[in-house]
């Protein structure tokens, strides 16, 4: 069932939000998407930027997934996608003055959204590397009062995992800077993290099939087959991908940062001192009066359920 908004008067409300992703990455970034997409009345979506992570192929592999799912989900024609950085921000901040280059569109794009008049901040949602928008802050630092970073990433306070681990000098230089930034943690392995919230390929299977709008043209899946809708694609994903555990189970980390940007009672806060990297070792400065924001204790059962109704009960703004 669609759910629509015919008038503007509630877009002043609406989270504006820019979507930073390594789209081809597994299948979490997918379920990201479509999950912002279908909440309509919630997220002003100005953009989608893209990042190549070292998995999931070349930069154009990543923008073709992303825009496989804005396809299936009925917004071709109403969102832009930036193809971003492939290399990291220590490689490319001093060719910024240069007129391209490597993630220039996404780096620009990301600017001009900030730039614009508005009163309400820009969220900047990575869930890959975050290697676009630290070059956005150090291209044009006066930005940082403007924007809201929330992070998919890393296991703090112990080292390792895989955003961060693909570009650990964009972290650095963002916790370094005055900006809003704010980490929904994933702690692989750990009941306290995006790790945790976490659906089995029966439920897919089983409640996934047809869900959301069905479209004219067929796109074809990154593993193959024609698909007219979202949901019959991710049952795809669940179905060819790899499993750990018995029952089979996959982690949407990603979905799970997009749930605690549309509801941040879904999730606990907790700020302390800016941390320091040390070859990705994260190192405590308790005397810091800087402070950057952690989310932990993620309502799984209450995101689980809100994506499967976003699902089913999906919403787009027919102002648009």
């Amino acid at each position: 069932m669609v759910l629509t908004i015919s008038q503007k008067s509630s877009k002043s409300k609406k989270i504006r939000i820019i979507l930073d992703t390594d789209a081809n990455n597994e299948l979490d970034d997918q379920h990201a998407i479509a999950y912002m997409l279908f909440n309509d009345s919630i997220f002003d979506v100005e953009g989608i930027t893209i990042n190549k992570t070292r998995n999931g192929g070349s930069i154009d592999d990543h923008y073709d997934e992303a825009n496989r799912v804005v396809k299936l989900c009925g917004w071709h024609s109403r969102v832009e996608l930036y193809k971003g950085s492939t290399g990291s921000f220590e490689e490319i901040k001093d060719q910024l003055n240069n007129p391209v280059y490597d993630g220039s569109n996404a780096v620009n794009f990301i600017i001009s959204m900030a730039k614009k008049e508005s009163n309400r901040k820009l969220v900047l949602l990575s869930i890959g590397k975050l290697t676009n928008i630290a070059l956005a802050l150090h291209k044009v630092p006066s930005i940082s009062s403007k924007i809201r970073i929330v992070w998919l990433g890393s296991n703090y306070p112990v080292p390792g995992e895989y955003n961060q681990e693909n570009d650990l000098s964009s972290l650095q230089y963002i916790i370094d800077c005055n900006v809003d930034f704010q980490i929904a943690l994933v702690r692989y392995g750990e009941s306290s993290g995006t790790d945790a919230v976490r659906v089995s390929l029966s439920e897919i299977e089983k409640i996934m099939p047809g869900k959301g709008p069905h479209i004219s043209t067929p796109v074809i899946g990154r593993h193959g087959g024609y698909f007219t809708n979202f949901g019959d694609y991710s049952v795809n994903l669940f179905q060819n991908i790899d499993y750990h555990d018995d029952p089979p189970t996959r982690a949407l980390f990603d979905m799970a940062a997009v749930a605690i940007v549309k509801n941040p009672n879904w999730a606990k806060q907790k700020n302390i001192p800016k941390p320091k990297l040390i070859d990705g070792r994260w190192h405590e400065r308790p005397n810091n009066p800087d402070h950057i924001t952690l989310w932990e204790n993620f309502e799984k059962g209450k995101i689980i359920d809100d994506y499967f109704s976003s699902m089913e009960n999906y919403v787009l703004d027919q102002s648009k």
